[in-house]
């Protein structure tokens, strides 16, 4: 047998199966028939290692202990023994053979006692004992421990939960919530296997029944997954990469759906797979995120449940003078119970209220109180559908409920894990768990719709119509998941669902006005020149009255702030909201306001002039060809990205104004860079050689960019729109190599989307012949 060393013994081995199916004749495999024959060939090699001696037992906690062995997973093992001499000589002949066969341990020798000791101070060694399994040895001397052990729990748990929870919370803040991660760890996030190990504590404790049925088909779906993810990679590990998930998918036996057809995976659906079934080369991949993705969401949902049976339990019921729990009235229909909400006596009839369920939640969200899960599952099963139109009630709570704030999410999530939602909304099966595949965004589009209500209420207040603010934020990205742009797609959609909820027609169309058109204000707001007269009045006419402008403007902020911190910053906030302010009044005067004249400061004293204020460049030089290109490049130098430029020429001065930010988080050296710009507008040839070297170092294969024209954009100008692959010094390439063709830009536009550029050029004078487009466009594309 080859020895390996310590380093070796410690580190993942792609290919370890080999060498462990030799030694161990561990099988191979994904579901639970694979899992406990891994765990029976693992019993069988570890009983061989442990010589028979009378007070020593081998112990198996961890996955082996629950007989769930992944395919590179750890052994999780403890000597038992009752003080024989020798122990720490039988243990190095236990663990040196381990390390050899190429297996992760994680191992210690205890006694009973220190075994307790260890876990009434350390509640992960408590929870780790729950799962001990005698493996080989004295049989007595393990039962001893693994009855302790549950005694010792059981006794303790309400207490050991705080720390476990506050615990639990630090994990989930480090590796985030798996039902919403592109890349989530199937084991540390939030509903993932280590909060199953929980329930099962709690479980355990009799504290609740947290290991219901949909619980366990959800855990056993992600042990599948994990299986599958080791089987993919070749050795350990959690993660669920991007470049893995197609491969999973496939040998979880989840096939790629025909483009364009991509279906719901409900969380409750198992999807079987043969033991003996090959891997596959078309997995769907957004079918096992969907999966994974529901799974998470029913265990987090239970623990959330267990925790808070736990925190009664702990504090202690609150009761009346006659020893009964004390029930307050909260709502119609609605009373809280022990610190839940339950319905009213008076509520539960042959014929409930179609509204009901609805009622509930509102009140779920506007106290901030849990509905009781028996209350959830006698509203699955009795509440009747709700008619179209909908009743005003009904209506009504959907706008508190929507408006509740902070309540509106684990209201929300606890209705749609029982069934409610769909009742509501049947578009919602489609929306359920559908992946965002866009590192801007840091949810799945459900719950992105769901913050984007829960966003839009903190801007209720400076809207005219509340109600349909919530109803639009709620509804603006119902078209993703579709063919073609989403915002065209979702409008009617959106609006079929206002009808459907009993609006009024012309509110209903309002509805899809604001679907249609709420990605208008961030786009226009950074890709045209908001000084131009026809830029402004070609939004003023597509939204056509102050009402719709400020609605549309509250929902661009509550959308940014639910998509994620990438999705937002003070620069693009500035550009917005003066977007917004001349629109606003081009609607109320029906003149188009002036453009900003240029800074005084610019237009006067000695050339060159330098400003450097915040994230604002502006340049003043003499008149010359090239000067936003020199600006631009000068920048990149500097490692600053320009995500605006304006170039104009004022009284013979060629005056260059840019919005920039730092391309790696730190500012550039002011004095420095303000030395650069002076010698470089003054035509220092230093200085311009160090910028095309620099320019030509930074450019890399990249996707195939793409050009395309706009006619009519602009009052003065054409527009030429690149889309490419983001880059350094990309604005000083571009702008370089249409000056030398000949073309004066006046203005640019950046906007960079992840590792995409969508930058936008002003380019003076008329629309210009085929042979002219094709000539500039021929040159932007070289430079790129």
């Amino acid at each position: 047998m080859t020895s390996l060393t310590a380093k070796e013994a410690s580190e993942p081995i792609r290919g370890a199966d080999l060498l462990v199916n030799e030694v161990i004749g561990v099988p191979a495999g994904i579901g639970a028939t694979a899992r406990r024959s891994r765990s029976e060939a693992y019993d069988a090699w570890l009983a061989r290692l442990l010589p028979a001696r009378p007070g020593v037992a081998l112990v198996a906690v961890g996955g082996l202990g629950r007989r769930q062995c992944a395919p590179y997973g750890d052994l999780d093992l403890v000597l038992v023994h009752a003080g024989v001499p020798g122990i720490d000589e039988m243990a190095a002949a236990l663990w040196y053979p381990i390390w050899d066969a190429g297996l992760r341990l994680d191992h210690s020798v205890r006694t009973v006692a220190e075994a307790l000791s260890v876990a009434q101070d350390d509640v992960k060694v408590a929870l780790g004992l729950l799962d001990a399994r005698l493996v080989a040895g004295d049989a007595e001397l393990a039962d001893t421990l693994v009855r302790s052990a549950t005694d010792h729990w059981r006794r303790t748990a309400v207490r050991q939960l705080g720390p476990l929870r506050e615990s639990t919370g630090a994990r989930w803040q480090a590796h985030g919530e798996l039902a919403f991660l592109l890349e989530g760890d199937v084991k540390e996030a939030a509903g993932g296997l280590r909060d199953v190990g929980i329930l099962r504590a709690i479980a355990t404790a009799g504290i609740t029944d947290a290991l219901r049925p949909a619980v366990h088909a959800a855990h056993l779906r992600l042990l599948d997954t994990r299986d599958a993810l080791h089987q993919q990679v070749g050795r350990r590990v959690d993660r669920l990469l991007a470049q893995e998930r197609d491969g999973v998918a496939a040998l979880l036996g989840l096939r790629q759906a025909p483009p364009g057809r991509a279906e719901a995976v409900p969380s409750g659906t198992p999807q079987p797979r043969p033991e003996s079934a090959p891997p596959l080369s078309d997995g769907d991949g957004d079918a096992l995120l969907r999966r994974v993705a529901g799974d998470a969401r029913t265990v987090s949902h239970a623990l959330d449940d267990a925790f808070r049976a736990a925190d009664r339990l702990r504090s202690g019921r609150r009761r009346g003078a006659d020893g009964r729990p004390v029930r307050r009235p909260v709502a119609r229909d609605v009373v809280e119970h022990d610190g839940e909400l339950v319905l009213a006596r008076t509520a539960i009839g042959a014929r409930p209220d179609a509204s009901l369920s609805l009622r509930v939640a509102a009140a779920a969200a506007a106290t901030g109180l849990p509905i009781a899960r028996a209350t959830c599952e006698w509203l699955a099963a009795y509440c009747p559908p709700l008619p179209t139109p909908w009743p005003a009630e009904a209506r009504a709570a959907l706008t508190t409920l929507l408006g509740a704030g902070a309540g509106l999410i684990p209201a929300w999530e606890t209705c749609d894990r029982y069934g409610l939602i769909d009742g509501w909304l049947p578009e919602w099966t489609r929306l359920r768990s559908l992946p965002q595949h866009n590192p801007v965004h840091r949810f799945t589009l459900d719950r992105h719709l769901v913050q984007t209500a829960f966003e839009a209420s903190r801007h209720t207040r400076d809207v005219d119509r509340p109600d349909l603010l919530l109803l639009a934020a709620f509804l603006h990205d119902i078209g993703k998941g579709l063919p073609g742009d989403h915002s065209k797609v979702g409008a009617p959609i959106a609006e079929a669902i206002a009808a459907r909820i009993g609006l009024p027609a012309a509110e209903a169309e309002q509805i899809a006005t604001l679907v249609r058109l709420h990605l208008v204000l961030p786009e226009v707001a950074t890709r045209r020149d908001l000084a131009d007269p026809v830029t402004i009045g070609r939004v003023a006419e597509a939204v056509g009255d102050v009402t719709t402008l400020d609605l549309l403007y509250a929902l661009v902020r509550a959308d940014a702030a639910a998509t994620g911190p990438a999705a937002w910053s003070d620069w693009k906030g500035r550009l917005v909201a003066e977007l917004v302010t001349r629109v606003r009044t081009t609607l109320d005067t029906g003149d188009v306001p002036a453009p900003p004249a240029p800074d005084p400061a610019l237009v006067a004293g000695p050339l060159p002039v330098v400003h450097l204020t915040g994230d604002r460049v502006a340049v003043a030089a003499a008149d010359r060809r090239g000067l936003l290109a020199t600006v631009a490049g000068c920048l990149a130098l500097h490692r600053l990205e320009v995500l605006a430029a304006d170039a104009s020429t004022v009284d013979g001065r060629a005056l260059v104004e840019c919005r920039v930010q730092p391309r790696y988080g730190l500012p550039p050296d002011p004095v420095a860079l303000s030395a650069d710009l002076r010698r470089a507008v003054g035509g220092d040839v230093s200085v311009t050689q160090r910028l095309r070297g620099r320019a030509l170092a930074a450019r890399g294969a990249g996707a195939q960019p793409r050009v395309v024209w706009h006619r009519d954009a602009a009052t003065d100008a054409v527009l030429l729109e690149l889309r490419a692959a983001d880059a350094a010094g990309l604005l000083y390439r571009v702008t370089s190599a249409l000056d030398a063709a000949g073309a004066q830009v006046r203005a640019a536009r950046i906007a960079t989307l992840g590792g995409d550029v969508v930058d936008a050029f002003y380019l003076v004078g008329a629309w210009p012949s085929d042979p002219e487009r094709a000539r500039l466009e021929a040159a932007v594309l070289g430079a790129v």
